[in-house]
């Protein structure tokens, strides 16, 4: 080897690189200081464990820190449930601080319900300290009418607790809001005045606390308050004046259609009346037609002509009748002085 080294001075310092290079692979492919840290807090982990971990795509450091976390607050658990809550995507560490955390408030968790719960998207830490502390959830503006027409604007405040037990396919605060503007608007919808509801708005969060909103959600509410209630529109009013006005079009509408009617029966008399004039005209053109026919015939001379001809002609225009005062030596008179005759105009 001497003999080596003197052949090839050079050969030292390469292998004393290599064996630097190799050091530094295995110190960062062997999480040794994440090793150490763990046996200094008690925790039994190996380094096959450790670089198993490596060779299974799983950071050591997310699973050994939680569960170094977890032996200090005198929990139990296990590397095998940590690192597979890890592969299957959950957050080790909420998780644990969510089971420390329960654990310490007295609240009955396992570390199968947090994992479920973390894995289905709540924020099982969050569930833990609404749990402890409870919630306070307050609700939009919520419009509601009374019977006697007025609206009223209500807000609540709802004081909630998550339930652990339902986090899992339990509604969320969404439904605990909709359900609270539901039970609000039916309470002022079935009072009879807004006067009631203003006197006594508690009788609001008794009436809504009574229904047991909170069955199926993942929450218990605790109480309602209603922190403020304000006299709207009066829509009652509102409608009415709609009704009347939609009603008075209706009657505008109705009788220019009477209207409209009324001037085509106009129009259509007219027609008429001009229609039966030109049938009258007509009939007076076939009266000469009738009298040279008789003429042609023989039925008619001209001395009956002479004779009914005229008189005809005068009863055919317009006439009237004249009472003068007779003259002395005159045509008879009436008795009473005056004498009538007919004068007539040809039509």
């Amino acid at each position: 080897m001497r003999d080596l080294f003197e052949l090839a001075p050079w050969l030292l310092p390469i292998l004393f690189i290599l064996g630097a290079i190799l050091l530094v692979g295995i110190a960062s492919f062997v999480p040794v200081r994440l090793w150490i840290e763990a046996w200094a807090a008690g925790v039994s982990v190996g380094l096959t464990t450790l670089v198993g971990m490596r060779l299974r795509k799983v950071s050591p450091a997310a699973v050994i820190r939680p569960l170094i976390n977890a032996t200090k607050a005198g929990l139990t658990l296990g590397t095998d449930g940590l690192e597979a809550h890890y592969l299957a995507g959950g957050n080790v560490d909420r998780v644990v601080k969510a089971l420390i955390s329960a654990d310490k408030a007295g609240i009955d968790l396992t570390f199968q319900r947090a994992a479920a719960i973390d894995l289905a998207g709540r924020d099982v830490l969050e569930a833990v300290q609404v749990s402890v502390n409870p919630k306070v959830i307050q609700t939009p503006k919520v419009a509601a009418m009374a019977k006697d027409g007025i609206q009223l604007i209500a807000l609540a405040r709802v004081t909630v607790r998550a339930n652990i037990h339902r986090l899992v396919g339990g509604a969320g605060e969404e439904t605990i809001l909709a359900r609270v503007g539901e039970g609000i608007v039916s309470t002022i919808g079935s009072s009879a005045s807004h006067k009631a509801v203003l006197e006594n708005p508690d009788n609001i969060s008794k009436t809504v606390l009574a229904k047991g909103l909170d069955s199926g959600t993942a929450f218990e509410i605790l109480s309602i308050d209603i922190a403020d209630v304000d006299v709207g529109k009066n829509i009652g009013a509102e409608l009415q004046t709609d009704q009347a006005e939609a009603d008075k079009r209706i009657a505008q509408a109705k009788a220019e259609e009477r209207r409209a009617m009324a001037v085509a029966l106009e129009q259509e008399m007219k027609a008429r009346t001009q229609e039966m004039r030109a049938k009258v005209v007509e009939a007076e053109a076939q009266v000469p037609l009738a009298m040279a026919d008789a003429f042609r015939q023989g039925h008619m001379g001209v001395m009956d002509y002479a004779s009914r001809g005229p008189r005809r002609g005068a009863r055919s225009g317009r006439c009237r009748w004249l009472a003068r005062r007779s003259q002395p030596g005159g045509r008879a008179r009436r008795p009473d002085g005056t004498r009538r005759w007919r004068t007539c105009t040809p039509s």
